[in-house]
């Protein structure tokens, strides 16, 4: 029986997944069990920020594991003790609450918000976000998403939830003056909503909002965050100072790990017993976390990743020039990239399956955006092989014309 087929009978259907066994991941490459090598361009969902098997996260990962793999958070834990402290010395000055992915870092951030109001004003009430974003599939964060196929119909945690649009800053005061919310949670580039960044000048004016109506300013750099924008926070690319950061995804080098950064005045509210998990953070992530934070900071990682964003985004756009109109926008930041075709829905999946065939992994977001995510570590000549696959499937499809 294949592994597709043992998937099929054993797993809960909650995925569409690829019909491809994976063998071993090697630098930007995934490896399927025949042999075959795919160009990862959407690193685990923006997971594997520095590709498959650094060899430096490699060796940190052995050096822990030799150590110990897991300790109660009765005891001291010295690799978080010290990621902790390197976060905030390059975000805000505060306290970090770790858990095991973004789910539950937007979860924590619910429960601290709540505990906020409740100590400083318990006439505010609920969070407002915006539309089309993303912050989980939990009971607890699924409302916060606001992509009608995700919350659907579950049960609703009993918080109110108030939607704005992204760039309507007018709207916004509007629900400050008139729903009185405790807080604002934004990604600052919209990842499952299409690859939507947000305006410098949105951001900042959001948070002039925030002081204003005292309403606490929280950004959601779980897919934007760990350099993948250029900076290690998406945030660092305007003036403001966030209350609340969430991060996971890239700053667990491949293992699960996640959590918050709360502001000073914030990082005392919880108290023991208020929240907590057993594993956050796993001494492995932590370790791992350290790791990824000594290559993109002290080994080039950074520099490196806004080097190889700039060539992939200069080689888009020339290839953009050449579609005939194929390409109508490219649009992100960084290695965070969203590449609207002037296709349906099932021309841009036939893209992606043949893109595939070819050894190059995409994503596709909201029906007809290949979404990218690649690791910083992409080389120019990948990025060259890439374009060139592209460009060959995007003279097909003009050709082939609208499928019936």
């Amino acid at each position: 029986m294949s592994w597709s087929s043992l998937d099929q009978e054993y797993l809960m259907h909650t995925y569409q997944r690829l019909p491809i066994a994976i063998e071993k991941g090697e630098g930007n490459y995934l490896i399927d069990e025949e042999g075959t090598s795919y160009l990862d361009l959407f690193t685990g969902l923006a997971v594997n920020i520095l590709g498959h098997s650094h060899p430096y996260l490699l060796r940190k990962l052995e050096e822990q594991a030799h150590q110990f793999l897991h300790i109660s958070n009765v005891f001291l834990n010295k690799p978080a003790i010290t990621l902790a402290q390197r976060l905030i010395d390059q975000s805000v000055q505060g306290k970090v609450f770790f858990a095991n992915s973004g789910a539950e870092a937007v979860e924590a951030s619910v429960k601290l918000i709540h505990q906020w109001k409740k100590q400083h004003d318990n006439t505010k009430n609920g969070i407002v976000v915006l539309e089309n974003s993303f912050h989980g599939r939990t009971l607890g964060s699924i409302q916060l998403t606001r992509q009608a196929g995700i919350y659907q119909d579950f049960p609703a945690a009993d918080y109110p939830v108030y939607e704005t649009q992204a760039h309507d800053l007018e709207s916004l005061e509007a629900v400050f003056q008139e729903k009185k919310p405790a807080a604002l949670l934004m990604e600052p580039v919209l990842g499952s909503g299409g690859i939507m960044p947000l305006s410098e000048m949105f951001l900042e004016e959001a948070e002039k909002l925030c002081r204003q109506y005292g309403v606490l300013f929280c950004v959601d750099e779980i897919q934007t965050g760990m350099g993948r924008t250029g900076p290690l926070f998406a945030y660092q690319h305007t003036n403001v100072e966030p209350d609340i950061i969430l991060f996971a995804k890239g700053i667990g080098g491949g293992l699960p790990l996640g959590g918050l950064i709360a502001k000073a005045g914030l990082g005392n509210l919880f108290q023991p017993g208020d929240h907590g998990t057993t594993f956050g953070p796993n001494p492995l992530s932590a370790a791992l976390g350290n790791a990824v934070l000594d290559v993109l900071l002290d080994q080039g990682g950074l520099e490196n990743g806004r080097d190889h964003a700039n060539y992939l985004w200069s080689q888009l756009e020339y290839l953009k020039v050449r579609s005939g109109g194929k390409i109508t926008e490219i649009r992100g930041r960084g290695m965070m990239l969203g590449i609207l075709l002037k296709a349906g829905e099932g021309e841009v999946k036939n893209m992606q399956q043949q893109l595939l065939r070819r050894g190059f992994m995409v994503n596709v977001t909201q029906g007809t955006i290949i979404r990218l995510l690649p690791p910083l570590t992409l080389k120019k000549q990948e990025t060259d092989s890439f374009v060139q696959a592209l460009e060959e499937e995007l003279t097909i499809m003009n050709e082939a014309g609208e499928p019936e």
